[in-house]
């Protein structure tokens, strides 16, 4: 091995290669196995390859760990990865853990945890980066840190007891709101929740417009009613309208009445909408300006780094008001025609003559059509008196045709092609299938 000694918190997202140097996934995790006398044994690496699938690679499978990357022997079982009993995550279960000195020092929290190789091919938890806790009242302080042996400390949290995630969030700080979401589904329950419970409300906004709605619905469940509003208001308003509409009424009804009156606002107006219609697919925060607004202003507001890139791929132009339901509504300017004219040239006069909104009524289906048929990324929506309400995007589309679980499984291809032909297959790239199980192969 080129390493001994590795901490686990960096080796999420390391590249995993074959022999041949192929790129065959990433890490997430490290999976050990506790044991009565000696530290926690490891048993292998649970690693995301093509598709989003995680999979799981026995430690004696690597050959290599060091310079920010893992080398295989190369033979993967590409069954998705299931927890076994006993098994433990690292950075998703350990992490967050709390423990108390044997020299009856006080306690700690678990921030990070160092695996070594003792034999070939046989690692297992050596270090533990812990912290005590703060002894300033300071929000800005923290508790002072130590390296310690697994035998010098003993875990103390129980049965029940809520583990805190800030390191387990830290560490996957990086990760995109998919790639998280599906990082939380893989979770035990419990620590999901608890997961949940401490990200910022912006980002758990971000990672249940990822998610099933079954999933979204269990997780808002048991946010307090204040919280899971919050949470609300940073969502897209037709996201947040699908999740209100799965749920009781009652509580519906009262979690809209805790949202910013304007948020709440734009989720009723949604909700007022069949689910297989315009109206139902669209979303009411597009960019929308004055005839008069130059190309440099068109330009600037699709710059915004929070826009997503199919609400930028155009701009809306009505007369006043500038807020769904807007005045009458004149057509859309697309970015690239934008492009190609100097930064003082009106927007009133780029306009795309030959694209037509769709009316809120449309259905779901015509509306897929049209953007196949003209190859558009969005389309706009408007109500009778022809002002604009909002626009459907490529993605909105895409949610509607393809099965409600698709994130949960997205290989399954033949319920995918039935529901969305368009959809991409899952590339495997040079993985080569692992055999069936053999005694002392390392697969499960």
């Amino acid at each position: 091995m080129s390493a001994t000694r590795v901490f686990v918190a960096r080796l999420a997202g390391c590249a995993v290669f074959d022999p041949a140097g192929d790129r065959v996934g990433k890490v997430r995790d490290v999976l050990v196995v506790y044991r009565k006398d000696d530290p926690p044994r490891v048993v292998g690496l649970i690693v995301e390859i093509p598709g989003k699938r995680r999979v799981f690679v026995s430690i004696g499978r690597v050959t290599s760990i060091g310079g920010g990357q893992i080398i295989t022997t190369g033979l993967i079982n590409l069954r998705r990865f299931e927890q076994r009993g006993g098994e433990v995550r690292v950075i998703a279960e350990m992490l967050g853990r709390k423990v108390a000195f044997n020299d009856g020092s006080g306690t700690a929290s678990i921030e990070d945890v160092a695996i070594e190789e003792r034999e070939p091919g046989e690692w297992e938890v050596d270090q533990l980066f812990v912290r005590r806790p703060k002894t300033s009242a300071s929000p800005f302080a923290k508790g002072p840190s130590a390296y310690v042996t697994w035998r010098e400390v003993r875990e103390t949290t129980e049965a029940g007891e809520a583990q805190s995630a800030e390191q387990l969030i830290a560490t996957y700080s990086e990760l995109k709101p998919a790639d998280l979401a599906n990082t939380l589904l893989d979770l035990p329950p419990q620590r999901r929740q608890e997961v949940a419970a401490e990200l910022p409300d912006d980002r758990l906004a971000d990672v249940l417009e990822e998610m099933p709605e079954i999933d979204q619905v269990e997780i808002l469940a048991k946010l307090g009613d204040d919280r899971a509003a919050d949470v609300l208001d940073h969502m897209s308003p037709d996201d947040a309208a699908d999740l209100i509409a799965q749920l009781p009424e009652e509580r519906g009804e009262h979690l809209l009445e805790l949202m910013e009156p304007e948020e709440a606002e734009d989720v009723r107006f949604l909700l007022s909408y069949g689910p297989d219609t315009a109206g139902g697919l669209m979303t009411t925060e597009p960019i929308i300006v004055s005839a008069d607004a130059t190309v440099a202003e068109g330009l600037a507001l699709i710059r915004r780094h929070d826009l997503p890139p199919a609400l930028g791929a155009a701009v809306c132009v009505t007369l006043p008001p500038y807020e769904p339901p807007t005045g009458r509504f004149l057509g859309i300017v697309h970015f690239q025609r934008m492009l190609r004219y100097p930064p003082h040239e009106r927007l009133g006069s780029l306009i795309d003559q030959g694209l037509e909104p769709v009316k809120a009524e449309t259905s779901a289906a015509e509306v897929s059509r049209i953007l196949a048929s003209y190859d558009l990324v969005s389309v706009p929506v408007v109500d009778e008196k022809h002002r604009l309400v909002g626009v459907v995007t490529i993605d909105d589309v895409l949610d509607y045709l393809l099965p409600d679980d698709w994130r949960s499984h997205p290989e399954d291809e033949s319920e995918v092609s039935r529901r969305a032909t368009a959809r991409a297959q899952l590339a495997t790239g040079s993985i080569p299938i692992a055999p069936g199980r053999r005694a002392g192969d390392g697969t499960r």
